[in-house]
C-alpha cells in the first residue's frame, strides 16, 4: 500500500495498485508549479483513493493538475482521455520501492542543472 498527502494534510491518497512509469518531468509547467522537477508515477484512476477536496487546474486542452488549495501542494496529473492518474512521488509517506524509468520533456528543462543519472531521456 502506498499512501501520501499534501503538506497540510487536508488531502491524502492511497493505492494498493503497483505504480507504473516513475518519471521526472522537466516541462515548463511542472517547473513553474512545483518549483523544480516533478516526479510521479501512475496507477489506474479507479485504484487511487483520494480523501479531501482537490482543486483542479486545466493546464492545457489535454490534461489537468490537482493540488491542495490550502497549502498549494501539487499532487496529481490527469490526462483527459486516459483512465490513469499520476501522483507526486514527493508526497508519498515512506519509501516508494520504485525506481526512475525515464526523464520526460528534457528539451524544456531548466538551464541551472544537469541530469546526472542514466535513465532514458525523452525530449
Amino acid at each position: 500500500m502506498i499512501t501520501g498527502s499534501c503538506l497540510c494534510g487536508d488531502i491524502s491518497f492511497a493505492t494498493a495498485a503497483e505504480p507504473q512509469g516513475a518519471s521526472m518531468c522537466h516541462c515548463g509547467q511542472c517547473r513553474r508549479q512545483s518549483g523544480g522537477i516533478w516526479s510521479s508515477a501512475h496507477v489506474p484512476e479507479a485504484e487511487l483513493t483520494i480523501t479531501g477536496l482537490v482543486s483542479w487546474f486545466a493546464a492545457s486542452d489535454i490534461a489537468k493538475r490537482g493540488f491542495c488549495a490550502r497549502c498549494g501542494s501539487f499532487l496529481f496529473w490527469k490526462a483527459n482521455d486516459e483512465d490513469t492518474i499520476s501522483f507526486s512521488l514527493g508526497s508519498v509517506n515512506g519509501p516508494t520501492g520504485l525506481r526512475l524509468t525515464k526523464h520526460i520533456f528534457v528539451a524544456d528543462k531548466g538551464d541551472y542543472y544537469d541530469i546526472a543519472d542514466d535513465a532514458p531521456q525523452k525530449d
